[in-house]
């Protein structure tokens, strides 16, 4: 196996990863917070990341992967930053109606589209924009319902939308820039932003429900389900980290679009919740979108390839001959007859490769 297929082949294992852990963990967290009365979401987050860096200490100690050393104002600005953006979400959410935060969440691959254009020279061509376009008009459809706004709430969501955007895109380049995988990465920052939500969570969380975790009653029920979630959020974490490091932060979002139509689904298999024509609407419109922004992307992609794979060489007189048979590995002189087999270099397309 070449490695382009094993690292196809690791792609689709981490969105699938992504997929499973994602939908397993909100299916679990909707019973723990609308059957069992557990409201305390930012506190739960920081028992997720705490059980995570626990799980990832001893994979460390029993070799399962190497530490590697990153600048560590990098990672404790990345760590925060994460913990912050998970805060400020949940305050969003607290502050708007159901409507505005499904359009808060929407508004996040736009902007991350628009931060990568503006300050990394990415470019996003017309056919992706359009797939784009067709899935976020699908989860609007299927997701956004009354939409109130309000001064506070919509400087909340402007912060979590910016925030968030941010630190997806630093996942992706911290793991790329310094050659660290998403697990040494994940090692690294799950410490700043267990620390970030365990310092705010309580607060919070007292802040929008006006109770205190603290003084919950703890069932075995209860601790079960949160046991079971903190143990699904390790593969949740995990996945997250891997699927913006092999993909990218704009892919990343249309999973998460595709998690949030399958949870819709599961939700009215399983727990029976209200589901009419437009659920399926929205649902099939954004899972074309999905399909579409999948096929652009695979057809860009193979295009990107087989340009640089059969990039013509350009057979030129005297010194050149020797130069370009060193750049590409032969070491030897080009012959005459080779030169003259060798296919006419074109300016426009190497411009365009």
């Amino acid at each position: 196996m070449g490695e382009g297929e094993r690292f196809q082949l690791g792609t689709v294992g981490a969105l699938t990863l992504s997929v499973v852990s994602s939908v397993s963990i909100v299916i679990c967290n909707k019973a723990l917070i609308s059957s069992l009365g557990f409201t305390f979401a930012t506190t739960l987050t920081s028992w997720h990341l705490l059980v995570t860096f626990c799980s990832l200490h001893v994979a460390l100690k029993m070799k399962f992967f190497e530490h590697k050393p990153l600048d560590q104002k990098t990672v404790t600005g990345f760590g925060i930053l994460n913990g912050i953006s998970i805060g400020l979400l949940n305050l969003s959410l607290g502050f708007n109606s159901v409507g505005f935060y499904q359009m808060t969440k929407l508004a996040i691959i736009p902007c991350t589209v628009l931060l990568e254009t503006l300050f990394l020279a990415k470019r996003f061509s017309r056919s992706i924009q359009i797939a784009l376009l067709v899935l976020l008009l699908g989860v609007g459809i299927a997701t956004v319902t009354d939409v109130q706004l309000n001064a506070l709430g919509s400087v909340l969501s402007l912060l979590a939308v910016i925030t968030t955007c941010v630190a997806q895109i630093m996942t992706n380049t911290i793991q790329k820039k310094h050659k660290v995988s998403s697990t040494q990465l994940l090692y690294q920052s799950c410490p700043y932003q267990s620390g970030t939500l365990l310092i705010s969570g309580p607060f919070l969380d007292w802040f929008l429900t006006n109770q205190n975790v603290f003084a919950f009653k703890y069932t075995t029920q209860v601790l079960a389900f949160i046991i079971i979630s903190c143990l699904i959020s390790v593969s949740v974490n995990f996945s997250t980290f891997l699927v913006i490091g092999k993909t990218s932060p704009v892919t990343y979002q249309v999973l998460g679009h595709l998690k949030t139509c399958l949870v819709l689904a599961f939700g009215y298999i399983l727990l029976h919740d209200p589901f009419d024509w437009r659920n399926i609407l929205g649902i099939l419109v954004a899972l074309f979108g999905m399909v579409l922004y999948s096929y652009f992307c695979t057809r860009e992609s193979q295009k990107k390839v087989s340009e640089e794979s059969t990039q013509p060489l350009q057979a030129v007189e005297g010194e050149s001959d020797p130069l370009m048979g060193v750049e590409n590995g032969s070491g030897g002189v080009v012959t005459d007859d080779v030169a003259q087999k060798a296919p006419v270099w074109k300016s426009n397309k190497d411009l365009h490769a």
